[in-house]
């Protein structure tokens, strides 16, 4: 992951334009994708599919020839979606398309001007205080801002049934490691893991630009929308900081309970967040016409480190590492989802003996077999036909793991048979 984070650094990013479908072309070459092209001036729910914007390079230089600053060096540098400019100004005159962190001298911000027209430049409020108003500098940004198209990938593995579970990462965001590559790396990672098993449900993966994509999706998408049984947005997954789950608006979906329960079985640090109207492409999925139960996992929320949004967001700021233990929960997490049956107990009159199915074989080896002995007859108890496996680790207090592989001995003992799923 964290190489395939390396590769894709570089590449200009946006909502639109040639640099998403580069990444495109990688992500297709992973693991192979439906390429979606909506064409600008595409009516989607209240918004509108805006022109396409590709930028090639940008600069400032001084009366001396000197460049302060130039887009080869790093696309965080001209501002996202500028129109193109080829002037000369003073110093005073540029400033006011200049944008810097006084507070963090040093970095570059990352800035952008997806549906107002403009032009800037972004650069370190160090190297920003060095322009003199009555000096003259040449500025280029060699972009254009045209008709074109919104592009977006889809990535699909079938199962049993055509009930969905989506998972959506955001491919519009240019250089900046964990609020970006590191969701569409875990991705990548988390569509191969699902191709490895059978699954009751269908996977849906998107890499969509944030906000206009998830609304363009919804709008081409209103029934498989509503097939949507659980969800998923990723986002800053290789940092350090402890996971952190932001609820769906439901608060109580099972997406919800799922992830709370497996991070909390998992006895690490973590943090479970209430849901809010403001963050990535959950508040559109979880917008009230759709209500979708999509919450979003990641590490240190947005807006909360220092890094976000400037050029400290790079690959020294995610590792391996912390890239790894994110897949870890969210395959544990979509795993847990593919078992939330619900059983009935065949020999309900009294304790089945387990003994004679070979059933207790390892009793007293191991505390493992231990937690399974338990969670063999905490789902025999609990198998009534009206209890899912998540309400039965949630009751046992048990991880989920313990359960569903209780549950799967049950079942081929002939002392279980299945009855519906939480999904109805």
């Amino acid at each position: 992951m964290y190489v395939l984070a390396e590769e894709l650094f570089p590449f200009p990013r946006s909502i639109t334009g040639d640099g998403v479908r580069a990444t495109l072309d990688v992500i297709d070459r992973e693991i192979g994708i439906d390429r979606i092209e909506v064409p600008s001036g595409t009516a989607v729910l209240d918004w509108t599919v805006p022109d396409e914007w590709n930028v090639r390079g940008g600069w400032i230089r001084s009366s001396d020839g000197s460049t302060l600053v130039d887009f080869a060096d790093s696309n965080l540098h001209v501002l996202g979606y500028s129109e193109p400019v080829s002037a000369t100004l003073t110093g005073a005159e540029l400033r006011t398309h200049l944008h810097t962190l006084p507070d963090q001298p040093d970095l570059v911000p990352y800035r952008t001007s997806y549906y107002q027209r403009r032009w800037g430049f972004c650069m370190s409020d160090r190297l920003g205080a060095t322009i003199r108003d009555d000096e003259r500098y040449e500025v280029l940004i060699d972009s254009t801002l045209e008709p074109g198209h919104l592009s977006y990938g889809e990535h699909v593995v079938p199962g049993h049934t055509d009930d969905v579970v989506l998972i959506s990462t955001h491919v519009c965001h240019p250089s900046l490691a964990n609020d970006n590559l590191s969701g569409i790396v875990a991705a990548l990672d988390l569509a191969r893991h699902v191709a490895t098993r059978p699954s009751r449900y269908t996977y849906v993966f998107l890499f969509i630009p944030g906000t206009i994509g998830s609304i363009t999706w919804l709008a081409g998408n209103a029934e498989r929308a509503a097939r949507v049984r659980h969800g998923l947005v990723l986002t800053g997954l290789g940092d350090r900081g402890p996971i952190t789950y932001k609820q769906s608006r439901q608060g109580t979906a099972e997406i919800d309970r799922v992830v709370a329960h497996v991070l909390a079985s998992r006895n690490e640090a973590h943090e479970v967040q209430a849901f809010s109207p403001y963050g990535y492409d959950e508040r559109q999925f979880c917008s009230p016409g759709f209500d979708l139960p999509v919450g979003r996992l990641s590490r240190s929320p947005h807006g909360t480190f220092p890094e976000y949004h400037t050029s400290a967001d790079n690959l020294a700021f995610i590792t391996p590492e912390s890239l790894a233990a994110s897949v870890d929960v969210l395959t544990e997490v979509l795993d847990a989802l593919d078992g939330l049956g619900v059983y009935r107990n065949l020999a309900p009159f009294g304790e089945p003996q387990l003994g004679r199915r070979g059933l207790y074989r390892s009793i007293g080896a191991s505390m493992d077999s231990a937690s399974t002995e338990m969670a063999l007859l905490w789902v025999l108890n609990m198998s009534d036909g009206s209890r899912s496996v998540l309400d039965i680790a949630e009751r046992s207090g048990l991880g989920f793991g313990s359960v569903r592989e209780a549950t799967g001995l049950l079942l081929e003992a002939g002392l279980l048979e299945e009855v519906g799923s939480d999904a109805g």
